[in-house]
């Protein structure tokens, strides 16, 4: 049995309460968790080095090495300044070992998929539960607004047991609208992350709504990290948010950090402010001052409400980017994700369903390859009606195209090569003439009138194809450089 497997095991049997009491009484003992913090980051640090004797694949390493140091050290810094609640780490430590050691052969759902499919099933699953927002944010991907469309309950309490009971999902992400908004029945989204507390949960949220109430239940739960979204400091963030929107996180940052609640910040990165987000007093305000666990970078997408082309950080801003927050990671060990650069870590794109991926629904039931991706291959509500399963949409022609495209590219290999640059590994931002090939191929439902108006725009398809090419021509250098043959940035990479 393997060390993924035995710690599952272990994890779920009577021992695994027991193993939690000491780790967690070991982290909250200060002379400890210092000790414990100086011999794994030393054993990250050999391996750091070994990685420097490497060539293929050296890069990508480093990188996983990185972000261990970085979370280590986060955590480290959360519990030290008492911004942790112990009880809300020793659910989330649980539920976390058991998300990230789990094997085919340690979960039922797991090993029948594999019988049957002959892959893993997708490891998280997006659901944004409403549409309807309190805020109306310039250039909101969901054209979010006061009011709009729900999941029934029924069907958002469905999706969940079936996604835990047929593909032992550990992980929903929920995003909106406004999840704080959603109403059914009765009920709001923390009664669905309370009927589940064997899975994780992280919420994408503008924070206007938690308060001590909101902050208090999520620390009883333990099992969901909301992460705030902000546009910069307080200029950038009131702009794009309305005025006052900046102090109200600032004030849920607070409840939260009261409570003991871990949690993140969450970033659209445009060509306006992709220098502010990472810089020294961005991130000594959000890191060091309010104690964000980590944060969500998302570079603008041209879609939903006024969706401009122009608004995307252009392909050498993209690439300072990455440098920076490389940099940021490694030298602050400050824990951030970009989806758009982060390919080689997390092995390209994760959308449609691919192993170590996931699928998203919408408000409406519609079933998407990505949030950024508004076309949809079906409705669950529909599904359900006809008596299936999220099995059915998980193989959908659409999606099935889609992941032998993400084989093709190379994602799941060892070791990269100079066939699939992971550096643009977005079918939609990156290689948008393949996504419209499968677009007439398969001709799945625009999501909305914008997603439908985007198809017979001449001009959107001329700059979308523009951009993929120019960052094809920026990026490949540095791909083969820093991935495939695993050279150093001027020499300065270090642990």
């Amino acid at each position: 049995m393997d060390l993924k497997a035995w710690t599952n095991r272990v994890l779920k049997g009577r021992g695994g309460d027991l193993l939690l009491d000491l780790v967690t009484g070991l982290a909250y003992c200060e002379p400890l968790r210092r000790l414990g913090l100086r011999l794994v980051d030393w054993q990250l640090r050999a391996a750091l080095a070994r990685t420097f004797r490497q060539s293929c694949g050296g890069r990508m390493r480093r990188e996983r090495i990185w972000m261990a140091q970085a979370i280590l050290h986060t955590v480290d810094r959360l519990i030290g300044r008492h911004f942790l609640a112990r009880q809300v780490a020793r659910v989330s430590l649980g539920l976390w070992a058991r998300a990230l050691c789990r094997t085919v052969d340690s979960h039922p759902a797991w090993k029948r998929f594999v019988q049957e499919r002959g892959v893993r099933p997708p490891w998280f699953l997006t659901l944004s539960p409403g549409r309807a927002c309190n805020l109306h944010c310039a250039g909101c991907y969901a054209d979010s607004g006061s009011a709009g469309a729900h999941l029934p309950w029924w069907v958002l309490e469905r999706v969940m047991s079936e996604a835990i009971q047929q593909w032992g999902t550990p992980l929903f992400v929920l995003s909106g609208g406004e999840p704080l908004v959603y109403r059914s029945e009765g009920r709001d989204i923390l009664d669905a992350v309370e009927r589940h507390p064997e899975a994780l949960f992280l919420m994408f949220t503008n924070g206007t709504l938690i308060d001590r109430t909101i902050a208090a239940r999520l620390a009883r739960l333990g099992n969901l990290t909301p992460a705030l979204s902000v546009e910069g400091l307080r200029q950038s963030t009131d702009r794009r948010r309305g005025n006052g929107v900046f102090d109200r996180v600032l004030e849920a940052m607070a409840c939260l950090r009261q409570a003991g609640v871990p949690f993140g910040i969450s970033v659209t990165v445009t060509r306006e402010n992709h220098e502010e987000v990472l810089s020294d007093p961005f991130l000594d305000l959000f890191f060091g001052e309010q104690g964000a666990f980590y944060a969500f970078l998302f570079h603008y997408m041209p879609i939903g409400r006024g969706a401009q082309c122009e608004q995307m950080p252009t392909p050498a801003q993209r690439l300072a980017f990455w440098q920076r927050s490389w940099e940021v990671v490694r030298e602050k060990h400050i824990f951030l994700f970009d989806f758009w650069n982060y390919g080689p870590l997390v092995g390209g794109c994760l959308s449609a369903g691919r192993e170590g991926g996931y699928i998203y629904i919408d408000w409406n039931g519609l079933v998407m390859p990505c949030v950024f991706a508004p076309y949809a291959v079906g409705n669950i509500q529909d599904i359900y009606r006809r008596g299936g399963t999220l099995d059915d949409l998980w193989a959908a022609p659409m999606f099935q195209a889609i992941r032998q495209w993400q084989r093709d590219y190379g994602y799941g290999r060892p070791e990269p090569s100079a066939e699939g640059n992971w550096l643009r590994p977005c079918p939609i931002r990156d290689h948008y003439p393949l996504f419209r090939e499968w677009i007439e191929r398969f001709q799945p439902t625009p999501e909305d009138e914008g997603a439908r108006q985007a198809l017979l725009d001449t001009e959107y398809y001329r700059q979308m194809a523009a951009y993929g090419r120019e960052l094809a021509w920026c990026s490949q250098p540095l791909w083969e450089e820093q991935y495939v043959a695993g050279r150093t940035i001027e020499g300065k990479e270090s642990g």
